[in-house]
């Protein structure tokens, strides 16, 4: 079992701006896990906000030793020695993940989804992001998105008011609303919480700084419109203390490390009776279309990370007006262009 890797720089369409941080470039590293004649790829999308950068994610990678294992099929070995190695390099151990499936998938001949038993049909409608911008750009990126029914809006900026006004004012799609905790008092979060209820907005994702757990839920008490985690959910392990601070929560393969432990992550909000959302990082159709392969278990999707850029150097699922394609190719179905 032999792995390699290379960095890739996908470009954006637009500037991608959030409450902290905005970018025109992403770097992502793609892996190749070869065994038996089969490949199977993954990919890192790492984020500063979780401590990783692609040099942290190479030298990861480069640090793991998997040749005592006999297949790529012992999976839960492989992803449990992957899991010691060392504390953090989330989105680099779920290239390791995202290959060993698509590597098994292709072994056995059939898409994850299918072995899974998962009807692609039952899929959610994804959104599109608009990040924040300047009222012209918003413009813009709204007639851009003219197919999608669903628009992503990132807020927590200066101009919220502004950039959900000009929106509305241009369609009354449904609206995600994401602010990336940019409310930093409980007091702002109500007031745009309030100032939000009449807009037909699905739900608010991650309104407040993660570490403000006691505002969230005072939040949540008040709040009309359904509230969902982002930055407060990483793992499977932070599930249960959001129960009552949220409604629902976001998993993002990239911060869970990936496939194996987003599962777990469905199957413990669910018994929490909580809404389930599949968001991603700015990545190529190898991220997008492993996470689409569990499209049919989520009550929301956000998979438009690979819509986004210029020059995805893969093809795999298909985002059509909202809905999520999945090929028929075994594995996660993603293949280099």
């Amino acid at each position: 079992m032999t792995l390699s890797w290379t960095v890739h720089e996908l470009h954006l369409r637009h500037t991608f701006r959030i409450s902290r941080s905005a970018s025109d470039v992403a770097r992502v590293v793609i892996l190749r896990l070869e065994h038996d004649g089969i490949v199977g790829y993954g990919e890192a999308s790492p984020t500063r906000r979780y401590g990783e950068t692609p040099e942290t994610v190479t030298a990861f990678l480069a640090s793991l030793d998997l040749s005592r294992y006999e297949s790529p099929m012992m999976l839960e070995d492989i992803l449990a020695a992957v899991e010691a190695a060392a504390p953090g390099n989330t989105s680099a151990k779920c290239a390791v993940d995202l290959a060993l499936h698509d590597w098994m998938g292709k072994k056995l001949g059939v898409p994850l989804y299918a072995l899974w038993g998962l009807t692609p049909e039952r899929a959610p409608l994804s959104s599109f992001t608009i990040a924040i911008d300047s009222t012209e750009v918003v413009r813009k990126k709204v007639e851009e998105a003219a197919e999608f029914p669903i628009l992503k809006v990132k807020l927590g900026g200066d101009n919220d008011e502004e950039m959900i006004s000009t929106i509305r004012s241009m369609t009354d799609k449904t609206l995600y609303v994401d602010a990336n905790e940019g409310w930093k008092d409980r007091e702002t979060a109500l007031a745009r919480v309030r100032w939000l209820k009449d807009k037909n907005i699905g739900f608010i994702e991650q309104p407040m700084p993660a570490a403000q757990l006691d505002d969230l839920r005072w939040l949540r008490e008040r709040s009309e419109i359904p509230l969902i985690a982002d930055e407060s959910v990483v793992r499977l392990d932070a599930i249960p203390s959001l129960a009552g601070a949220f409604d629902g929560i976001n998993i993002k393969l990239m911060k869970c490390t990936g496939l194996r432990e987003a599962m777990r992550m469905i199957a413990v909000a669910r018994a929490l009776k909580m809404k389930v959302m599949m968001g991603c990082m700015i990545e190529t159709a190898v991220g997008i279309s492993a996470g689409a392969q569990l499209a049919p278990l989520l009550d929301y999707a956000d998979l438009d990370g690979n819509v986004l850029i210029t020059d995805d150097p893969f093809d795999g699922v298909r985002n059509t007006a909202g809905r999520l394609t999945l090929t028929p190719r075994p594995g996660h179905g993603a293949v280099p262009r």
